[in-house]
């Protein structure tokens, strides 16, 4: 019996640093480059859902020069990224520095300023599919934003463009 309460601890002690060493989760290691700050800045997508902000890091965030096609022969490359609700694609020059951007995303989240502009000039109209559009120039530091809607009333049907600020076009 005097045995048995050691060896219980023992055990008891061992299986508590095995649970605690094997909840550790290891994360990626993510490198951001200074140039891709102009990207997300100019994008500028805290507003937007998470989908966006997703592709559009994966975006910033991509190493042309680890890929598997990279050649010091070429000028730029153009890369496509993908997921269900929208894609983004994205020119590189071959030094891996994000030139521009032509991105496409459908029913995402829209921004308050959107919404309130929308709900404000057509109140009883409601917005049954969104595309959001953004074109990013490097030469201009900024990103040009479009949201197309479609909105409805009843059996009547509306097309509509906003910026970001929820200016009519």
């Amino acid at each position: 019996m005097k045995t048995f309460k050691p060896m219980l601890m023992l055990t008891a002690l061992i299986v508590g640093f095995a649970l605690c060493s094997s909840a550790q989760v290891i994360l990626p290691e993510v490198r951001i480059v200074a140039s891709t700050y102009k990207y997300l800045n100019a994008t500028d997508n805290r507003e937007m859902s998470q989908p966006v902000r997703m592709l559009e890091f994966k975006a910033a965030s991509y190493d042309v020069k680890k890929s598997e096609f990279y050649d010091d022969d070429y000028d730029g490359y153009y890369i496509s990224f993908y997921i269900p609700d929208g894609k983004i694609l994205a020119a590189y020059d071959k030094d891996g520095k994000l030139l521009r951007t032509a991105e496409k995303f459908k029913n995402t989240k829209l921004p308050e300023a959107v919404r309130t502009a929308v709900s404000q000039r057509f109140p009883n109209w409601r917005i049954s599919q969104d595309v959001y559009q953004v074109n990013y120039f490097d030469h201009k530091d900024q990103a040009d934003k479009t949201f197309k809607l479609l909105l409805e009333n009843g059996d009547k049907r509306m097309k509509v463009k906003l910026n970001e600020k929820g200016e009519f076009r």
